[in-house]
C-alpha cells in the first residue's frame, strides 16, 4: 500500500485524539462529567455465593436450610440489613465437572472504616457454610462503593 507520510500521520494524530476523548471502561459517571454530585459515604459492597448441590451427591440445600443459616450465622453480625437473591449458577468443582445448580447471592453493604472487622465476621460465615453444607467453597466478590441510604 503507497500512503502518503503526511496523510498517515494526520490520520493517526486523528485517531489518537479520538481515543483521548472516549473515557476509559473503568471511568464512572462522576469522572465523565466533574460537575455529576458525589453522594454516599464510602462503603465496601460484598457479594457471597452459595452453591446448593452437595458434592456427596446427598440432598440439596433447600430454602429453609438456607434462610435458617442466614438467621443464626449471618444476621447476628450484619443486624443492619442485607439482600438475598435467588439464581441459577455454574463452576467447575476440584474433579473437573461443571457443576450446575441452583444458588443464592447475599448482598452486604458496610462502611469501609469497618472493613477489617467485617472480613473476619464474613470469612466466618463462608467457612460455615462449607462446613454446614459440604461445600468446596463460598465465592467472594469485594468491591468499593459509595452509600446513600
Amino acid at each position: 500500500m503507497n500512503t502518503h507520510p503526511t496523510r498517515t500521520r494526520a490520520l493517526l494524530a486523528g485517531a489518537a485524539l479520538l481515543l483521548a476523548a472516549v473515557p476509559t471502561a473503568g471511568a464512572t459517571l462522576a469522572e465523565a462529567d466533574s460537575s455529576a454530585p458525589e453522594r454516599g459515604a464510602p462503603y465496601v459492597e460484598t457479594r457471597l455465593f452459595f452453591g446448593t448441590a452437595r458434592p456427596d451427591g446427598g440432598p440439596a440445600v433447600t430454602d429453609r436450610q438456607f434462610t435458617a443459616f442466614v438467621d443464626t450465622e449471618v444476621t447476628p453480625d450484619f443486624p443492619d440489613g442485607l439482600t438475598v437473591q435467588s439464581g441459577r449458577g455454574q463452576w467447575r468443582d476440584a474433579s473437573g465437572q461443571v457443576e450446575k445448580e441452583r444458588s443464592y447471592e447475599l448482598i452486604l453493604l458496610y462502611p469501609v472504616r469497618e472493613a477489617a472487622a467485617r472480613d473476619r465476621k464474613i470469612e466466618e460465615i463462608r467457612r460455615a457454610y462449607e462446613k454446614t453444607f459440604g461445600q468446596e467453597a463460598v465465592a467472594r466478590v469485594d468491591e468499593r462503593a459509595r452509600v446513600d441510604f
